[in-house]
């Protein structure tokens, strides 16, 4: 039996958040999940641009709408705020005293702002040599694109991932497609975790810190992964493909009688199952689909096949065939049925968020699952500077 440890993994790192909207906040409350003690600064009256991105609100009504919008508890759970307004030098200051106590600082400014009020990495570091100092922007810190402003969108259409997500031109609905979720941000966000950690472990070598640059572009290009290999390898531009995916066939969503659903056939021998639990026996032996490779030159022929054989059956009975013949595949689910799943309910994705002045908060809990050192999900994302004079308090 495992007995979990007394703190978290990371207990005993403090990390100076200077970030706001999805990318740094989401790096910091990761770390904050895993045991540091993440402080994260942010401007007088306002705060974290997320703020304000609202409605939809943690609460109905929100006791404070400033404090309860769903998109700052997204990624500012278990954090503490201090406001300091670095345009003067009392905000100056209190953040220059913060860095030299810490061991990270995570910042996404415009390149250059920060270097204007003294808390770039070389004014820090000076103080403190052993800081790791991540900043996180649209494109990086060097090349022409440096100075631009770029958010998670922006970058999906530059970074090639829009040209290859949705239908082709010439289905319904064609034309290049954004994520429906913010990809190059969460993204980025677990690569400057990667890095940071990573900067810890060799500053246990050498006694120093470093300067870690990271940029959504490059997140997004490093992430076309096999698509992006192909086309260096052949030159050819992968075309949008619906829900199919480029490797493999079947692997598509198909239409049946009370819903929509997944398959991914990833060999030949899952494809002879395949069949088999569908009672394609013609299908299985034709020999323009014995091989993947065949299967995806002939997908448009196969397609209509398999959409044939599943649309007047139910998703639970396709499941059941499926599972039993060992095919992956699953239904295409809303997310009130995500939330319902006895999967996600098992491994305990949602946790309740219990708050002195206010309702208890339904959160997605990190994923992460340590058998001695488990990340913590159950604390509440802090008021508008709640913890100024208490960190201000403690400082040398």
């Amino acid at each position: 039996m495992t007995t979990q440890a007394p703190g978290g993994a990371l207990d005993g790192l403090r990390v100076l958040d200077m970030s706001r909207v999805m990318a740094g906040p989401l790096a910091g409350q990761i770390l904050a999940d895993l045991g540091a003690d993440v402080i994260k600064v942010e401007r007088p009256g306002r705060g974290d641009d997320t703020r304000e991105w609202a409605p939809p609100f943690v609460a109905d009504p929100p006791p404070r709408p400033l404090d309860d919008s769903v998109c700052f508890w997204t990624c500012n759970r278990g954090k503490r705020s201090v406001v300091a307004d670095i345009a003067v030098p009392e905000g100056q200051a209190l953040v220059a005293r913060l860095a030299a106590t810490s061991d990270v600082l995570i910042e996404n400014y415009k390149v250059g702002t920060l270097a204007k009020y003294g808390l770039d990495y070389p004014t820090l570091s000076a103080a403190n040599p052993r800081l790791v100092y991540c900043s996180i922007t649209g494109f990086g810190q060097t090349g022409p694109y440096a100075p631009r402003p770029g958010y998670d969108t922006i970058v999906q259409g530059m970074g090639g991932l829009m040209s290859i997500t949705g239908n082709p031109d010439d289905a319904p609905g064609g034309g290049p497609r954004k994520s429906g979720i913010a990809v190059a941000d969460q993204m980025t966000a677990l690569y400057a975790d990667v890095a940071i950690l990573a900067a810890l472990r060799e500053r246990d070598r050498s006694g120093l810190g470093q300067h870690i640059d990271m940029a959504l572009l490059d997140v997004q290009v490093a992430g076309l992964t096999n698509l992006g290999l192909g086309y260096l390898a052949t030159g050819r531009v992968p075309p949008r493909a619906g829900n199919r995916l480029a490797t493999v066939y079947p692997s598509d969503s198909f239409r049946c009688a009370d819903g929509d659903l997944m398959i991914i056939v990833g060999n030949d021998a899952q494809f002879r199952s395949f069949c088999a639990a569908l009672r394609m026996p013609e299908v299985s032996a034709d020999a323009r689909f014995a091989r993947n490779a065949g299967r995806l030159r002939h997908a448009d022929v196969l397609a209509p096949l398999i959409g044939q054989a599943l649309r007047d059956r139910s998703l639970a009975e396709c499941q059941a065939l499926f599972d039993a013949a060992g095919v992956p595949a699953s239904p295409i689910n809303t997310l009130a049925q995500v939330f319902a799943d006895p999967q996600v309910i098992a491994r305990g994705l949602v946790r309740e968020v219990a708050r002195p002045d206010g309702p208890p908060v339904r959160v997605i809990a990190n994923p992460i699952r340590m058998s001695r050192t488990p990340p913590r999900s159950d604390r509440p994302a802090p008021r508008l500077g709640e913890h100024t004079d208490e960190v201000a308090a403690k400082l040398p």
